[in-house]
């Protein structure tokens, strides 16, 4: 590990470091407790260098939205698309890729759908719980004197000041993609990208099957707030706090982390203030006015109120707001002993309440909110205008792994509670009639909301991505194939399916679109209701399943590559909206509609840190699936509405598809 003065030496340019690492501390033989990681290679390293998301062929782009719709249309409205598509091609589109192109070209700082992507965000007026807010749970801590709600909390808090100030310093290691990390994760590869330019540093990389990713979003993890306002809303973000924001029983208090050198506490004190809040909140009870709840709610109402907040009844309100919660780094939600907790056997009741619940306990509209129960379970939930998975699965995993193997907080630590007064400060927001009825109002339409959402889940061990590399198929594409089985099964239908893909891989890149729902899919599942029991047609289905692989596999890529067609469609009837032009065909027709209806909403992650994962369906009567296929097991859990989509018929369904596919691959393997 490099040491600090030798980060400087590398970095003379950058006035941050020189500010920011003024105090070394060591605790408990660990050297420099400010910082995470000490990278030689700085964070933002290959930022300049990254290629830029390309705008697709017009031409392409309508050949692959065909592609996609005609497995959920009937033929006589495929062929109306086509008709529409031919015009669009020839038309309209010609106009609007040209727009687009050249706004694209007076953003060459940028990507053509980053502005675009957050101005949709910003604009959404649904409640952010369910609709926008994904879950993503930790494992728990194998040590259990570490699971105490508040020596986790506390670790948690240091690790993650950790991540910041490592961020803040260009000391954070670069986000890359290894294709071969034996070649590439190695120190000998950041000693020779030292030498490369900054300007050409990625494409150099790419030498080494190394593939940086775009880190801009990583500066809004902390200090991030999102404002509503009528019609849109703002993002808004400060740098510079040392405190962040705690909730208990709905109380809010805004808690010191940082010292007045921006160094942060020491772990004794950090403990001792979370102690303080616990001690103080428990002793005055819940909050009668649990204010977080407002953030819960449609974002017009939330934007009025907060303005009545600050405008009509006034006093300290404003500056509390912007001060004391808009500003804090980050959402530190502990909840009380009546939450539910952690069970092996029945999780449900943990995984709504840390999705939504009632609100009650959370501010939804920080970037990142850690959740930490009464028994020790961590989870994060977080805001999704700013960023995606990329930015806050790396943060997620970075203080999974150093407050279960090197924590800073010990069991025996002694609590510290000095400076309670100065550095625990109570955020008491001034209300009226008015708004603790809205308060109160907002608690019982979440509790009503959370009683029609249900959530199913399923885990499989005879299905795994083990058997998946064996037969060289793609594991991704077994289980995106499973729910379309699943789905047809349940629902006797093919619908508007969606899987999220990153193209982080360009600058300023945000998220694809993969259309898992083909035509090999369908085959697959028009064919499987024949006899599992013929050999024959064992074999006919195993050669329409790898075809399912293959075609899934080239999907994904494309859309990593920046090379799918939503982003692009999306973009270009942007640009018909800026320009004041009637929208085309395309976009008032019956294909564009289906396929953007996502009934079926898809989210993996890989990460040896999670425990669990979860988000709401995206429409009303659509199905939201987080799922993972690990060596030993696949899993999902599903989320939908009552009365609007029967997700525990779909997991029923979808166990038999797991069933009948792991059956005729496990019957090819050697």
């Amino acid at each position: 590990m490099y040491s600090i003065m030798m980060a400087i030496n590398l970095r003379r340019h950058n006035p941050l470091i020189s500010n920011l690492i003024l105090c070394k501390r060591n605790l408990s033989g660990q050297s420099d407790y400010q910082f995470l990681q000490h990278s030689n290679l700085p964070t933002y390293y290959f930022q300049k260098s990254l290629p830029r998301l390309p705008i697709p062929k017009l031409k392409l782009t309508t050949s692959r939205f065909l592609a996609a719709v005609q497995p959920i249309l009937d033929q006589k409205e495929y062929d109306r698309t086509v008709r529409i598509l031919s015009d669009f091609l020839i038309g309209d589109g010609v106009e609007l890729q040209a727009l687009l192109q050249k706004y694209d070209n007076l953003n060459s700082h940028t990507s053509y759908i980053s502005e675009p992507w957050f101005d949709m965000y910003l604009r959404d007026r649904n409640p952010l719980p369910l609709n926008y807010n994904p879950l993503l749970i930790m494992k728990h801590d194998t040590k259990k004197a570490y699971q105490d709600q508040l020596l986790r909390a506390t670790n948690l808090v240091i690790s993650s000041m950790r991540f910041w100030r490592s961020l803040q310093a260009d000391l954070l290691e670069p986000e890359i993609y290894h294709l071969s990390a034996k070649k590439s994760d190695t120190q000998g590869f950041k000693n020779i990208m030292r030498l490369v330019p900054e300007r050409i540093a990625t494409y150099a990389a790419y030498a080494f099957k190394a593939f940086p990713l775009d880190m801009s979003q990583y500066k809004q993890l902390f200090g991030v707030s999102r404002i509503p306002g009528k019609g849109k809303d703002s993002l808004v973000q400060n740098e510079n706090s040392k405190h962040i924001l705690v909730l208990r029983a709905g109380n809010l208090y805004s808690v010191d982390v940082l010292d007045e050198e921006g160094n942060i506490e020491n772990p004794d004190v950090i403990l001792g203030r979370l102690h303080t809040v616990v001690k103080n909140s428990d002793a005055n009870g819940s909050s009668t006015v649990p204010i977080g709840t407002l953030t819960s709610i449609n974002r017009d109402e939330w934007a009025n109120l907060r303005k009545y907040l600050t405008d009509n009844i006034g006093g300290e309100n404003k500056r509390l707001l912007e001060r004391e919660i808009d500003a804090a780094l980050f959402c530190l939600c502990l909840d009380s002993n009546n939450s539910p907790r952690y069970s092996e056997e029945n999780f449900v009741p943990l995984l709504k309440d840390l999705l939504a619940g009632d609100g009650t306990n959370r501010w939804f509209d920080k970037s990142v909110s850690l959740i930490v129960t009464a028994d020790g379970t961590a989870a994060v939930n977080f805001e999704h205008s700013w960023g995606d998975g990329v930015a806050v699965l790396r943060y997620f995993n970075e203080i999974f792994e150093e407050t279960t193997n090197n924590a800073f907080a010990k069991p025996s630590i002694i609590v510290n509670d000095t400076e309670k007064i100065k550095c625990v400060r109570l955020i008491k927001l001034k209300t009226d009639t008015f708004v603790e009825n809205a308060v109160q109002k907002a608690i019982l339409k979440n509790k009503h909301i959370m009683h029609q959402l249900n959530i199913n889940t399923l885990k499989y061990p005879e299905l795994n991505k083990d058997i998946c590399k064996a037969l060289g198929l793609s594991p991704d594409a077994i289980m995106q194939l499973s729910f379309q089985l699943a789905y047809k099964r349940a629902f006797n239908d093919y619908v508007g399916t969606y899987e999220s893909c990153s193209t982080a891989a360009f600058r300023h890149g945000r998220t694809e679109t993969v259309r898992p729902c083909t035509m090999a899919t369908k085959r697959v599942c028009d064919n499987l209701e024949r006899s599992l029991a013929k050999q024959p047609h064992l074999s006919e289905l195993y050669a329409l399943i790898k075809q399912c692989s293959l075609v899934h596999t080239e999907l994904t890529k494309q859309a990593a590559m920046g090379q799918g067609f939503d982003r692009h469609l999306f973009a270009l009837r942007y640009q018909a909206k800026l320009h004041g032009k009637e929208l085309p065909a395309i976009y008032e027709s019956e294909a564009y509609a289906k396929i953007n209806h996502n009934i079926i909403s898809t989210s993996t992650l890989s990460s040896d840190a999670l425990l669990a994962g979860s988000f709401g369906p995206v429409v009303r009567d659509g199905l939201g699936i987080a799922y993972s296929i690990q060596n030993d097991y696949c899993g999902a859990i599903v989320s939908s509405y009552e009365n609007e989509r029967n997700g525990k018929e779909f997991v029923d369904c979808l166990q038999t598809a797991f069933r009948d596919i792991s059956s005729i691959l496990k019957h090819f393997l050697k």
